[in-house]
Order: structure tokens, then C-alpha cells, then sequence
């Protein structure tokens, strides 16, 4: 890496570690110290100024966004005083659970990065003093949620960790109990903080309209689907049935297993992804990251070629019957599919091997979230177009929900933020457009507070759209989805406001 793109990663020690595949910041944490954080930048904007051009004009553009969009998130907002999920990330140890080197070598990386739990705990501490009570509250279970795992008794490099660990959690409870009452970033700060992430400047009115628009087409295409999957009954009463037929515990791997297998087999035959190399496993997400129902871990770009692991978890055997449910009821024959193009292919796990294969360091290391979700999330409905399991209209349903979902947390982030919505509001919102349960809805409402961003999914999908439909036109009879999409992941994972340069391939 030449200085500029080093001076990026270093302000993005655990995102290029993991997604990137930079391991050598195994071992490392990041400084986000007060200090630490002015020297990053400091450090970015020396070698921005000393630091040759791109040579290729779009990764210019591309490493500029990001450079912008640091001084934006640490210099201009300081998101590291009000934020804790910088800070929990930081302190991670789930990626040496992957296979990309040696199991000595992982294990020896991870006990290095124990050992700084204690200094980063204390930077989190010094720089964590706007944290509002909302945001502390929906993380405080993930702060608890860091050290599990962790034994003293077999790893004597725990111990010290652990007893920081719960200055942490002491620290962010305290916040959950006397912090500002108020989540909001306000809508001027959040119009900033998006658009310095993806290169464009951002209308916050213009984009609610749009998720307004979005959440009818949505319902219109649940309302089709249902009608057509049994015409006697609505939509409130055929979604629970529909969510209750699901696997049991033991079942939902290998199905997860069967449907990875179908989605990878559909996209080859219709030519929806330039690379299907690789082999994608199936299984359970390591314990630290057992919140997440399901998630892609891919092989990244800058390590040794390994297996991707698509995570499917299922409930504990020691959950509550109720939620035990609660939580089977996303692995339902009706959202499982949806949930597994988005995941595996044409979505994450294709996406990942696109991403070995890119021509520049730029493309392969710097990944703009909005484009990554957007893509996974634009191919849900390209393969409903494209014909998988056409039969059944069970699987448009399931496209159909997954997306109000995430059109519903678009519409929430502007409200929360730009204070529209409360998160009563919010949970109320997800009620009524997404179709969620109290509970599940009130867990998406409280996320909102603490990633403003949660709306990249339909954001970065309809960017996608438009760029579709300008590409049609432009190249007329040229036009394929293979090659439209070939063009597109050539760029890698590229700020929304670049992904016109695919329509020059």
C-alpha cells in the first residue's frame, strides 16, 4: 500500500482487518484515544498532501471519499465521544476464529490483541463522555456481550482483560442511566456523515420521499404475492402462519445448507455474478457473535485463499420456549431464501470472490457499506425477476418483507435523527410498514440511535436501480445482466457516487 491508502486503514484498523483481509494489524488495536485519534488524522492529512495521485482516475476519486469521509466521521463529528460501536469493534477478537492462516499463528495474534484490551478500554473511556442514554442502552448488551468466552483461569492474559472489560461496561451503563436523553445527530450532521461516506451530497427530504415510495411499491408486491398464495385470506393473517413454518433447531443448517446450494447452482445458470470460485460453508457463528441470526463471513482479499462461512444460528436449547419461536421464525421456508441470495449468492459470498479478483488495492481493501448491503439486497429482487423458484410465490413474499424491513429502517434514521420520529415512533413504524412483532420492532428502533446509517440496504439498492436503468439506455441491444453486473463489481465495493464509471466498461 502506498502511504495514503495506509494512513486510511489506520483510522480503519478493525474494518480492513476483517473485510479487507489486512492482517498484518493482527494483534493491533486501534488508537481512539483523544490523542490518538487527532494524530490519525493528522497522519491522513500529511500524506494526502505528500502523497502521489491514483493512477487511475476512479481510484483517486474512490480513496478520496474515503479520506474525506474519516475527517468528516473523527475530525467534524467525533463520533468516537458519542459512539461505542467504534470502540467495541475495536476490541473484537472474532476474526482470528477464521481460517485464513495457521491456528498457532491466529491464537498468538489474538493473545497480542488481549493484552491491549486494557489500554483500549481506557481510550474508550477517555473518549466516550457525549454518549446519549439511548444509544447506551441498545449497546449495552453488546458491550456485556464482548467477554464471552473469556476465562482467566485458561488464559492468564484475560484477566487484566476482563477486569478492563468491566470498566467498559460500567462506564456505558452509567451513560444508559444519566447520558443525554436526546440520540439525535440532528439532520444537518447526518446528511454530512452519509454523503462524505459514498462521495455525494445528500437531500434528506428528497431521500425519505423516495423510502416512502419504496415501502408502497414494497407492500404492493407483499399484497400481489399474498393474494396470490391464497386469495381467501390478507396479508395480517397469512404472515404469521407463513413465519411459523420454519425448520426446528436442528434442521435449520442443513437447510440453510440445501438453499446455499440452490442459490449458488441458480445464479451460475443465469449468469448473475462474474465469480462463483471458492467454496462456502455452512455452520453456526462463532459464541461472540451468536446475536447474529445470519451473516457472511467471506474469504477476504488480502489473505490466503479459504472457505467463506455463510452463519446460520440457531437458538440455544436453553432459551425460553417463546423465544426459542421468536427466533426460528427468520429461518421460515418463506424468509430463508431471501435471507440466503442476500447472503451467499447472488449477494455477499459472490460479492466477496468479485472482491479477490479486482484489479487495484483501492477496490479490493476500501468497501463502501452502502454499495456492499445495497448489492446483496438489489439481487433479492433480481433473482425474483429472474425466475427463482418461480412456483412459489413464498419467495416473493419473503423478498418482499425483508425489504420493508429495510426501507422501514431508511424512513427511521432519517426520523430518529432529524427529530421526526421518537423511538416509540420508530417502533411503531416498524409495526405497521415491516410487519414485525413489539419486540423485534422495538430491537430495530433502538439500533437506529446508534447506527444512523442502518438505511444503506435500500439506499445503496436503489442507486443500483437507477444506474440499471441508465445503462439500458445507454447500451441498448449491449445490454446484460451479466455484463452490467460485471462492470459494477469490477469497481469493487465503490462509494454509491462513483458507480456511474461501470457504464464506461
Amino acid at each position: 500500500m502506498d502511504d495514503r491508502l495506509h494512513a486510511v486503514c489506520d483510522l480503519m484498523v478493525p474494518l480492513v482487518r476483517e473485510m479487507a483481509g489486512l492482517h498484518a494489524y493482527d494483534g493491533q488495536v486501534q488508537d481512539l484515544s483523544p490523542e490518538g485519534v487527532r494524530r490519525g488524522l493528522s497522519a491522513l492529512a500529511h500524506a494526502r498532501r505528500a502523497g502521489d495521485t491514483a493512477a487511475d482516475p476512479h481510484d483517486e476519486a474512490h480513496l478520496s471519499v474515503f479520506e474525506n469521509t474519516l475527517k468528516v466521521q473523527y475530525g467534524e463529528l467525533e463520533l468516537h465521544r458519542r459512539d461505542p460501536y467504534p470502540h467495541l469493534s475495536n476490541l473484537e477478537l472474532t476474526t482470528y476464529d477464521r481460517a485464513y492462516a495457521p491456528a498457532g499463528q491466529r491464537a498468538e495474534a489474538r493473545r497480542r490483541h488481549l493484552l491491549q484490551w486494557p489500554d483500549a478500554v481506557d481510550a474508550a473511556i477517555a473518549s466516550l463522555d457525549r454518549v446519549s442514554a439511548p444509544v447506551a442502552g441498545a449497546l449495552l448488551g453488546a458491550v456485556r456481550g464482548l467477554a464471552a468466552g473469556l476465562d482467566g483461569d485458561r488464559e492468564p492474559e484475560a484477566v487484566p482483560a476482563l477486569a478492563a472489560h468491566g470498566r467498559l461496561v460500567a462506564h456505558i451503563a452509567r451513560a444508559a442511566e444519566t447520558g443525554d436523553p436526546d440520540p439525535r445527530l440532528g439532520g444537518a450532521a447526518l446528511a454530512a456523515l452519509m454523503g462524505s461516506q459514498e462521495g455525494v451530497d445528500v437531500d434528506l427530504s428528497a431521500l425519505a420521499g423516495e423510502a416512502e415510495r419504496e415501502c408502497a411499491r414494497l407492500t404492493e408486491l407483499l399484497t400481489r404475492s399474498c393474494e396470490r398464495l391464497d386469495p381467501s385470506r390478507g396479508v395480517g393473517e397469512l404472515i404469521p402462519e407463513l413465519l411459523a413454518d420454519h425448520p426446528d433447531a436442528d434442521g435449520v443448517i442443513p437447510e440453510a445448507a440445501r438453499l446455499t446450494e440452490e442459490v449458488i447452482a441458480f445464479t451460475r445458470e443465469h449468469r448473475l455474478a462474474p465469480w462463483l470460485d471458492g467454496e462456502c460453508l455452512v455452520g453456526p457463528a462463532p459464541p461472540s457473535r451468536r446475536w447474529s441470526m445470519a451473516m457472511m463471513t467471506w474469504a477476504a482479499p488480502g489473505e490466503p485463499d479459504s472457505a467463506s462461512w455463510y452463519h446460520v444460528t440457531p437458538p440455544e436449547p436453553d432459551w425460553p420456549e417463546r423465544e426459542r419461536e421468536e427466533w426460528l421464525s427468520v429461518f421460515s421456508r418463506t424468509s430463508l431464501p431471501a435471507i440466503t441470495v442476500h447472503e451467499v449468492a447472488p449477494g455477499h459470498f459472490a460479492h466477496g470472490r468479485a472482491l479477490r479478483h479486482a484489479p487495484t488495492a483501492v477496490r479490493r481493501v476500501l468497501h463502501s457499506l452502502s454499495f456492499c448491503e445495497g448489492w446483496a439486497h438489489y439481487v433479492e429482487e433480481v433473482c425474483l425477476e429472474e425466475g427463482f423458484r418461480d412456483g412459489d410465490p413464498r419467495f416473493a413474499i419473503g423478498v418482499a418483507l425483508e425489504a420493508l424491513v429495510r426501507v422501514t429502517r431508511l424512513s427511521c434514521a432519517i426520523g430518529l435523527h432529524t427529530g421526526a420520529l421518537s423511538v416509540d415512533d420508530a417502533t411503531a413504524l416498524f409495526m405497521r410498514d415491516a410487519h414485525l412483532a413489539r419486540a423485534a420492532a422495538a430491537s430495530e428502533a433502538r439500533r437506529g440511535t446508534f447506527d444512523a446509517g442502518y438505511g444503506r440496504y435500500t439506499w445503496g439498492k436503489l442507486e443500483i436501480l437507477r444506474l440499471r436503468e441508465r445503462a439500458r439506455r445507454d447500451w441498448g441491444a449491449g445490454f446484460s445482466l451479466e455484463r452490467f453486473h460485471g462492470a459494477l463489481l469490477a469497481l469493487g465495493s465503490p462509494p454509491l457516487g462513483l458507480i456511474g464509471a461501470a457504464l464506461a466498461a
